[in-house]
């Protein structure tokens, strides 16, 4: 089914995504879809390439669903998804919803947004956040105020627009950086702890980890999820990918031994892993980080030593 509908939706001509042809010259866009089935905006957005800045989905009703190869994530009332530059935009209505309504923003970032952007992934360069159902209302009013700031005009309205999107971003920042640093349980703090130091083990389990800690596997989970809006495994796969990448660009190791070192005896599976989260291969990431690496130190001694 998933991939009929990705060969389907694929092959037809993709209309203007953004009706009514919104330009995207400026720093701000924002607007509501409102999908219906059989209506003249029912129909999937595929941009490959991605887009020059972010995009910020708000699911007020109905259910969306986003396409990543021959997998699917559901778009549900109240949750926010983030698109960064470099995601593949493949999605629309869910196929057995009767519409999907979703509020968004386009936008390109002010340089200090930066930590504010790093959101949980469940796809590779996309963040995911459900806000609390008591907190919902905040989002989707400021979600508006956007919105109807950004279509009234005028010399101020961008400013402001980027302004209430700020507020936005920082809620979601408070939300998850709060717990952190003032109420988190310990035992949470344990077992991130914990799993940090068994990065190398491919044989740990959630009850391994729930059992250091003395939770239930059920009960680490809930928490988990509670206080830092991703499962126990995501939060491990992450950190593991993280570590990868601190070695793929400080050391001269084979990738099959940073592969190991973080918990993947298998290197192919160890690859797949990599690029589902990073959007390329151990190989690709290291060669692109050095000459990433050579071209800034290029441009200091350029600026050292001017011609």
């Amino acid at each position: 089914m998933l991939r009929t509908l990705t060969q389907r939706h694929t092959a037809e001509p993709q209309l203007d995504p953004l009706l009514p042809g919104y330009s995207f010259n400026t720093h701000l866009v924002a607007g509501l879809t409102p999908i219906d089935k059989e209506s003249y905006l029912d129909f999937f957005i595929h941009r490959p390439e991605g887009m020059k800045g972010y995009i910020i989905n708000y699911t007020l009703k109905g259910e969306g669903i986003i396409l990543e190869g021959n997998t699917s994530h559901p778009c549900r009332a109240g949750d926010l998804w983030l698109f960064s530059p470099e995601a593949v935009h493949h999605y629309g209505r869910h196929p057995d919803a009767p519409c999907w309504h979703h509020q968004w923003v386009y936008f390109r970032p002010r340089a200090y947004w930066r930590e504010w952007l790093k959101w949980p992934s469940l796809m590779a360069h996309t963040g995911f956040y459900r806000p609390q159902e008591k907190d919902g209302e905040i989002y989707s009013t400021l979600f508006a105020q956007i919105i109807e700031t950004v279509s009234l005009g005028g010399l101020y309205s961008e400013m402001l627009a980027m302004n209430l999107l700020e507020q936005l971003l920082i809620r979601r920042q408070q939300s998850v950086t709060d717990p952190l640093q003032r109420q988190l349980d310990p035992r949470i703090h344990a077992a991130c702890q914990y799993m940090n130091e068994h990065l190398s083990d491919n044989q740990l389990e959630i009850s391994d980890v729930a059992e250091s800690v003395c939770l239930s596997a059920s009960r680490l989970s809930h928490l988990f999820r509670q206080h830092l809006g991703v499962s126990v495994l995501k939060w491990r796969e992450d950190q593991r990918i993280n570590q990868a990448k601190l070695l793929l660009s400080t050391s001269q190791l084979s990738i099959a031994a940073i592969g190991s070192s973080v918990g993947f005896d298998d290197q192919l599976y160890f690859s797949r892993v990599f690029r589902k989260c990073t959007g390329s291969s151990p190989s690709e990431f290291r060669v692109n980080r050095s000459h990433q690496l050579l071209s800034k130190e290029e441009g200091q001694r350029s600026l050292r030593w001017p011609s």
